[in-house]
């Protein structure tokens, strides 16, 4: 019988998750990280949850305790980025260095079994010519998480399975009720689990960022309001800005030298390039010569045709097509050719 880890967190797509592996006979083994404390789906109530869907499906369940791993590349990472004046996505990182990387260390090394399993929407294929391993979008685009695991290297893709990427949500919904899962009514987390244990990201972050009142500014300089600190503001915030003006304005610069939120009108917010570091070539090999591809700029922003032209260490410049807007520091770049995610890395400031 073939084993398998699957990582619960207490909602119902790991829930389901694991009752399909298990019908289809898999031995499972329930594991779930402890990553803070308080309330959310990862922590507290996530444990009590996902220990009720193991006992219901009389499997093992365990808890790995991971604070530290996620105070060091979850936290410390968010609190300096935006300290910094950009805004950081955290999830493709936690995916990586917290949570599928320790999990399959964990299961290799404490269990002796070589594949984990998560409810990401997302589907792995393997391919023959090219000897890789490619990650691709889930059938659901409504649900499609591919964007957040760009990160993943070659033997993580190698040893995960996503049971739900080939199925919609409602249809993971359907199979919770036929299983009976305890989760299965369980409401859909809409946040990153840092908002839902602190209420909002502004409380998380005001734990460890001093609150400095600044101008918000227009592309002139000229003053026209005042803000509590420019970690509160994204690139291409609009509303909360606080300011009267005759024309909508977007945050467009972060200027953390002179701690100043600059405003502009939305043409002004548009950018026709960008540089991208950290990049993981996760299905394909790094290109030596300039790719056409699609490139998604933020999780829910539509796949925009790109020339990618690679650079030294890493990084990659990205050329749109056309003048892109809300493009930000710290987020992700993801690039597709079709349904495949070629890669990904971190947005850079100009």
């Amino acid at each position: 019988m073939s084993k398998v880890v699957v990582g619960l967190s207490g909602g119902v797509d790991s829930s389901v998750a694991a009752a399909i592996l298990h019908h289809q006979g898999y031995e499972v083994v329930g594991l779930t990280l402890w990553l803070m404390k308080g309330k959310g789906q990862c922590c507290s109530d996530g444990m009590i949850d996902a220990a009720k869907i193991c006992e219901q499906l009389n499997v093992t369940h365990q808890i790995v305790d991971t604070r530290e791993l996620f105070q060091k590349y979850i936290i410390d990472y968010l609190v300096t980025g935006y300290e910094a004046g950009i805004t950081p996505l955290p999830c493709s990182q936690c995916n990586r260095a917290v949570k599928f990387g320790p999990m399959l260390q964990y299961a290799k090394d404490e269990l002796g079994i070589d594949k984990i399993a998560t409810g990401h929407y997302a589907r792995i294929a393997y391919d023959d010519k090219s000897d890789r391993y490619q990650l691709l979008r889930a059938l659901d685009p409504k649900k499609d998480q591919s964007y957040f695991l760009y990160d993943l290297t070659q033997e993580l893709l190698a040893g995960t399975i996503f049971p739900l990427g080939n199925q919609t949500k409602e249809e993971t919904r359907r199979i919770a009720a036929e299983f009976d899962l305890k989760t299965a009514d369980k409401p859909e987390s809409q946040d990153l689990c840092l908002i839902e244990a602190h209420g909002s990201m502004q409380k998380f972050l005001d734990q460890y960022i001093n609150q400095k009142e600044g101008d918000i500014v227009d592309l002139e300089g000229k003053v026209l309001g005042k803000h509590t600190g420019i970690h509160h503001y994204t690139i291409g915030q609009r509303k909360g800005l606080g300011i009267a003006a005759a024309e909508p304005l977007y945050v467009v610069k972060l200027d953390q030298v002179m701690n100043r939120v600059v405003v502009g009108n939305r043409s002004a917010g548009g950018r026709s390039e960008c540089k991208v570091n950290r990049m993981n070539w996760v299905s394909i090999t790094e290109p030596n010569t300039p790719i056409c591809c699609q490139a998604q700029v933020r999780y829910r922003s539509r796949p925009v045709s790109v020339n990618v032209i690679p650079l030294e260490n890493t990084q990659v410049k990205l050329v749109f097509d056309e003048p892109q807007f809300g493009i930000t520091p710290g987020q992700a770049a993801v690039l597709y050719q079709g349904e495949m995610v070629l890669g990904g890395g971190i947005i850079e400031r100009d």
